[in-house]
């Protein structure tokens, strides 16, 4: 591919030239090399490659943290065979993500090479690593409590796909105020209890946010669970059903923020 070359030099010829033809040329290899870079993580194959491995790496990693605290509590096992069951998976799958579930439990199981694959077939997404780092956030929360153990197991994994302790803790806040409106179905109605702080918790903005501010943070949370995008990036179709009810979680929070300002 040469058409950044091409390009590139001609306008720098005529701009700068022989000069600008140097550096024209040497910018348009550039693009013409970043192109080819994303025309092939977006290739059939290459997508396939990422499906599988955030497959297996969710299920591996799972089993890790059902298992951080010393014990799998049925709480826990619960929320895997819904997740399991949420996915619609075939008989072969099934098999294959309880295998991969008790790999992960194993006491000399090590999420550092697990990670690292992972990382080298998603090339580093930043929404891929968030979806991944969300599904265990919400497997140490299945029993409601997220202990010392836990905590660290969520910080090691964190850590190794690029997150800070501080992001990491926005990241529980969220997924811990999103939990108040699950199953409202993008309703006003939450559970309980909700109040407005929870909603604009579960944005991840502060109650002083403004409105423009506010529609922004919310927009981007909805385009970053867009089950298209998310397919596009890498993200099993089966898996992207749970990914994506967060979507109406975040849905609900943003109506209950607009009905206390008197939004449209």
């Amino acid at each position: 591919m040469f058409y950044g070359k091409l390009i590139g030099g001609a306008l720098g010829l005529l701009v700068l030239g022989p000069i600008g033809l140097i550096i024209g040329l040497f910018v348009g290899h550039m693009f013409d090399k970043g192109l080819i870079k994303t025309l092939r993580f977006a290739s059939p194959e290459n997508i396939a490659r990422i499906k599988l491995s955030f497959f297996e790496t969710t299920f591996l990693l799972s089993g890790y943290m059902a298992k951080a605290d010393g014990h799998i509590s049925k709480q826990e096992v619960d929320h895997t065979e819904m997740v399991i069951s949420q996915m619609g998976l075939s008989a072969e799958q099934r098999t294959r993500a309880i295998e991969l579930f008790r790999q992960g439990s194993a006491a000399d199981f090590q999420p550092e090479p697990v990670i690292a694959r992972f990382l080298e077939a998603s090339g580093g997404q930043q929404q891929l690593k968030q979806t991944l780092l969300f599904f265990q956030i919400s497997l140490a929360m299945a029993d409601h409590t997220i202990d010392q153990a836990e905590q660290a197991a969520l910080k090691r994994i964190a850590i190794l796909l690029g997150f800070n302790e501080a992001q990491l803790q926005q990241m529980l806040r969220m997924a811990q105020a999103q939990g108040h409106f699950h199953g409202s179905g993008g309703a006003t109605g939450a559970e309980p209890g909700t109040t407005l702080e929870d909603a604009y918790e579960a944005l991840g903005v502060s109650e002083s946010v403004d409105d423009k501010a506010l529609k922004r943070a919310y927009r981007k949370l909805m385009s970053e669970n867009h089950p298209d995008k998310l397919i596009a990036q890498g993200v099993p179709e089966d898996m992207v059903k749970i990914a994506t009810e967060k979507s109406q979680d975040i849905q609900a929070a943003y109506e209950m923020i607009k009905k206390s300002r008197g939004l449209r």
